[in-house]
This record gives C-alpha cells, sequence and structure tokens, in this order.
C-alpha cells in the first residue's frame, strides 16, 4: 500500500510543476515508472477522480485566479491551459464553478476552487528535521481590517477544523481576493468566540469598505489596526509539515517579546498561514508596546 501512496503523491506533484504545460498520463506513469493502465488505476484509488479529471479542474482553478487578477483574454488562457479552445474552456469552467469565465473576469464572485490534498509520503515522513534551523522574526504591523470567516463548533486547530467544517473551505477562501494576498487561519481571543469553545477558524482579510459577497454559512467580522510578530522557519520539505511548524512552536514559546519592548496581546488573534514548503513556516503573534 505505501508503494501505491508514494506513487500518486509523485504523481501529484509532478503534476503540481507542470500544471502550466500539457500534462498526459504516459507523461505521468513515465515519471513513477509504472504502466498507464496501472498509474491511472491508483490515482484513482486513492485520490477519487482520474489523472484527467484532477489536471482538469487544477488548470481551471489556476486560470480563475488569472481571471480575477490579470486582464486575460478567454482564448489566450483557454489555449494556454490546454483546453484546445475558448467553448471548450468556457463550458469546462461554466461545469467546474457554475458560471461564464467572461462574466466571472468583469465580476468575480467567491468559488469553490478545487485544493487537492496531497497525500503524505510515509517513507519521506519517517525522517525528521534534526540540523540545527534559523527561526527569523520581525514586527509587522496589520492595518484595521474586516474577516470573511467560516465558523467550527470546538475547532482549536486545522484537523478539529477539517473535521467539523471540511478542508475543501480552503478552496472558496481562496478565491476571495485578499489585502494580505492569501486565506489565514485564525485563533480567534474568547470575545470573537462564537461558540465561545471555537477559537480556530479559517478566512480571509478583506478592506474594511468590502462590499462583495458573503458565501452561505459565513460571516464577517471586523479587527482593529495591530502589531504581530512574525515568526518564519526555514524551507522544508512538503511531507515535513508537521516538524516545521513544531519549530515555530516551540521558538514562540520560548520567546520573550519584552526584550525588544513588547508584551503578547491576547485581545488580537493570531494567525496561521497555509504551511508552503518554499517559503517556510509562518505564524504572526499579536504583540502590544509595554506601558
Amino acid at each position: 500500500m505505501d508503494h501505491q501512496i508514494q506513487a500518486v503523491r509523485l504523481m501529484q506533484d509532478y503534476i503540481r510543476s507542470h500544471i502550466n504545460e500539457d500534462i498526459s498520463i504516459d507523461t505521468i506513469a513515465k515519471e513513477i515508472s509504472y504502466s498507464e493502465s496501472y498509474a491511472r488505476k491508483i490515482f484513482i484509488k486513492h485520490l477519487g477522480m482520474t489523472p484527467a479529471v484532477y489536471i482538469r479542474r487544477l488548470k481551471l482553478s489556476k486560470s480563475a485566479l488569472k481571471l480575477r487578477d490579470e486582464n486575460c483574454q478567454i482564448l489566450d488562457l483557454a489555449m494556454k491551459m490546454g483546453f484546445g479552445s475558448a467553448d471548450g474552456y468556457q463550458r469546462a469552467f461554466r461545469r467546474e464553478f457554475g458560471c461564464n469565465p467572461k462574466e466571472y473576469s468583469n465580476s468575480p464572485v467567491p468559488i469553490w476552487l478545487f485544493t487537492p490534498y496531497l497525500l503524505e509520503n510515509k517513507e519521506r515522513k519517517a525522517t525528521t528535521m534534526k540540523e540545527t534551523r534559523n527561526i527569523f522574526i520581525q514586527v509587522i504591523e496589520k492595518p484595521a481590517r474586516k474577516v470573511i470567516i467560516k465558523r467550527g463548533i470546538k475547532a482549536t486547530e486545522y484537523w478539529t477544523y477539517c473535521q467539523e467544517v471540511g478542508c475543501d473551505v480552503w478552496g472558496l477562501l481562496s478565491s476571495i481576493k485578499s489585502i494580505s494576498g492569501e486565506p489565514v487561519c485564525l485563533w480567534l481571543p474568547k470575545y470573537l468566540r462564537k461558540p465561545i469553545e471555537n477559537e480556530y477558524v479559517q478566512g480571509v482579510e478583506v478592506d474594511l469598505d468590502y462590499s462583495g459577497i458573503i458565501p452561505e454559512g459565513f460571516e464577517i467580522i471586523e479587527l482593529p489596526a495591530s502589531t504581530y510578530l512574525l515568526f518564519r522557519g526555514e524551507p522544508f520539505e512538503e511531507d515535513d509539515y508537521e516538524d516545521a511548524i513544531g519549530e515555530i512552536w516551540n521558538a514562540e514559546k520560548k520567546y520573550n517579546p519584552e526584550f525588544i519592548g513588547y508584551e503578547w496581546d491576547e485581545s488580537n488573534p493570531r494567525i496561521q498561514l497555509e504551511p508552503i514548503g518554499e517559503r517556510g513556516y509562518i505564524e504572526l503573534v499579536p504583540v502590544k508596546k509595554l506601558q
């Protein structure tokens, strides 16, 4: 079983790094030294869809972000994403997101982007990051802002949140243009929790004057301008994300902000960014000036 998971993860990694190219099952199968039929079989077994569907959905989601953020011609984007024609691309986009790409480009609305879960490579996961690694800390200021959030029930961290709400919420949040460039995970202070046990939420930061759509089941809260200590680790292998998070948590516990004239601020949320190996794991912890 483990060799299948490793093979599927290799296919996922290949697709992710070549998503802007034409990708065939033949190419993917050669990458893992398996036959096309076997590669397709184990891909479906572990991910619940064919490689072709997986690639199409990922390409469509990438294209949606380009339509949201760039001035793209539909035909050029369709060709670049390998759809062959503008009509074929438009039909696929509508089936995936329920709207026409041109209409979406003119007036972006929240849509459920495809954000595939990467299978864990157990063989690599058995190793740990043992070498001495650096933690970088800097003071940053965040403006007053609103955050569109989806609450759980009693979630205190990512996995309990996913069990309560579902991991695909991230795809919808990613479709909403954020003032910080990406969605965030928040550990809310008590006065912002509802119910009081629900500490951990996912959301997207937007301007105070945001007037766009609030998706059904979501709500919007307001946060004041605040100061944060940004903790960032060194880049890590994707399968080592738990160790990367752990090293930041340990650094936060040991660090005394009084050395630089601050104290921890429990009136603002702690913020977690998506663990992306190439940039290092990042958390923001609220602080305030010592009185």
